[in-house]
């Protein structure tokens, strides 16, 4: 009787999670190797004074694509973990104090977009229209399809074509809407993963689509709650989880990885391995003794990485008129973004994403009380090598003075805890090449084809899941990722 198939996978993500639990459904005794303390990745939680602050992505938006890991392992997503409606999605927030409450609810956009720019109603449902037939291609034709050879580009490229995707997600807003405020509420959504609306191929108005279709939903008990769901699942497949499981080497043997060395001198052999970590870190530092890990990690050092982020976590002993939600556009778009994807250092203004999930789940927090976070982009430590330990106090006290002047009164006499992360936590904690929050930027020649492959081209058992290779960032795109490595691997150690 020939011995069961062994997978293991570096880095407890949602990338890594969701391929970990395909490969044990299908009966590949998989160990999952996770360097902190806690399963996530991105994805921690930080707990404090009874504060539970999630780390990471906040924004879940296709619930199928996590609902279908449970039903191929036969079980129901409800049994493991709680989603939540967020309504309205977010509310979006200018400096001459108008907002826009994005919702899914046709009526209340057309009200609003009709109070702005009457023309603009009609341009929305053709934006619309635009944004489902990039949706339909890129995301459910392409979003789990592995492109491991030209040849697939060139196959999807007429398609790509004919929906412009040369243009930038902006540009192809622009055609459709007037209005100046309304065509940043319809191209912001390229920074939830990390791409520059200025310069991110059009393909990734797709986001809007897909909200539009699923809505926008957060687990009770927050993201880290879904975490812990799909730990769970992995768990009783028979998964095995290590954590403080700091991978140091991925070892080769005549052509082929045979396993990996931990930083505290544990050895694991394996029939296949994925990284769930950053790629750079995956070729450069697990792999950089082997010629095929140093030539990788030499030409992606030379490609574009998305922006890092700069986050503030902090309760508050009271409880602000806030969305689940909410985007605080500071007073220069265009000019902002750029700063934060080409400039050296950090720009005098900001805009934000601020977090209030007490307003969808007030157990997050102590009664009467909030958890939040707010987030700045900001540049990555390739392009704005800044001293965060010097510069990270003074714009936390900055942004906690805006947030209080314009949103939260009273602010910094409320918090009761708080806490930062920058682009070296990024960097130190997370691995990630210059802290860079997203990985590749995700423009057309670093997508699809063009992104480091699900499969490695040269160690055929070495396979790459998460961000940094096809689709890309956000929560549906590294699922996606699970769902198209995941594929490759099944085929190849049947």
């Amino acid at each position: 009787m020939s011995q069961p198939k062994r997978a293991l996978v570096i880095g407890a993500g949602f990338g890594g999670l969701a391929l970990a639990i395909r490969l044990q459904a299908a009966g590949v005794q998989t160990t999952l190797l996770e360097k902190r303390d806690k399963p996530g990745g991105r994805a921690y939680v930080y707990e404090d004074q009874g504060f539970v602050f999630d780390a990471g992505p906040t924004v879940i938006t296709d619930p199928s694509a996590l609902e279908e890991l449970f039903t191929l392992a036969g079980k129901r997503m409800a049994d493991y973990v709680e989603m939540l409606p967020v309504a309205p999605f977010y509310r979006l927030c200018w400096e001459d104090g108008s907002h826009f409450d994005y919702a899914n609810d046709q009526d209340a956009l057309d009200r609003q977009i009709h109070a702005r720019n009457p023309a603009d109603v009609a341009g929305y449902r053709r934006f619309l229209a635009y944004s489902q037939a990039v949706f339909e291609e890129g995301y459910i034709k392409l979003g789990a399809v592995p492109f491991l050879s030209f040849r697939d580009m060139a196959q999807a490229g007429p398609q790509l074509a004919r929906l412009q995707a040369w243009r930038s997600v902006y540009a192809m807003v622009s055609k459709f809407i007037e209005d100046e405020q309304l065509r940043q509420a319809f191209s912001f959504h390229s920074l939830l993963v990390g791409g520059n609306p200025f310069a991110t191929s059009a393909i990734y108005t797709l986001i809007h689509a897909l909200e539009r279709q699923w809505g926008v939903w957060f687990p009770r008990g927050g993201t880290g709650a879904l975490i812990r769901g799909l730990v769970r699942l992995f768990e009783d497949l028979g998964g095995k989880l290590e954590l403080n499981a700091e991978v140091a080497r991925i070892e080769v043997e005549a052509g082929l990885v045979s396993g990996v060395r931990l930083a505290d001198g544990r050895s694991f052999a394996t029939d296949a391995l994925a990284s769930n970590a950053d790629v750079v870190h995956t070729y450069g530092a697990l792999l950089g003794h082997h010629p095929r890990g140093a030539s990788e990690a030499k030409s992606l050092v030379r490609k574009r990485f998305s922006n890092s982020l700069f986050v503030i976590y902090f309760g508050v002993d009271r409880q602000y008129d806030l969305q689940h939600h909410t985007v605080c556009f500071g007073p220069r778009y265009q000019g902002l973004i750029e700063d934060i994807f080409k400039r050296d250092s950090l720009a005098d203004d900001f805009s934000l994403y601020l977090h209030a999930p007490c307003v969808t789940d007030p157990a997050l927090a102590p009664p009467g009380c909030g958890s939040h976070y707010v987030l700045a982009p900001v540049p990555h430590l390739g392009n704005a090598p800044l001293d965060w330990a010097v510069q990270g106090p003074r714009y936390r006290d900055r942004i906690l003075a805006y947030l209080e002047q314009r949103y939260m009164p009273g602010l910094r006499d409320a918090i009761v805890t708080s806490r930062i992360f920058t682009p070296t936590d990024f960097r130190d904690d997370l691995n990630a090449h210059h802290g860079s929050a997203f990985s590749l930027e995700p423009i057309l020649t670093q997508s699809a084809w063009f992104r480091p492959h699900n499969r490695d081209n040269t160690l055929g058992n070495l396979y790459l899941v998460g961000a940094g290779t096809h689709p890309g960032a956000g929560v549906p795109g590294v699922v996606g990722s699970a769902k198209a490595t995941a594929g490759l691997m099944l085929e190849d150690l049947a």
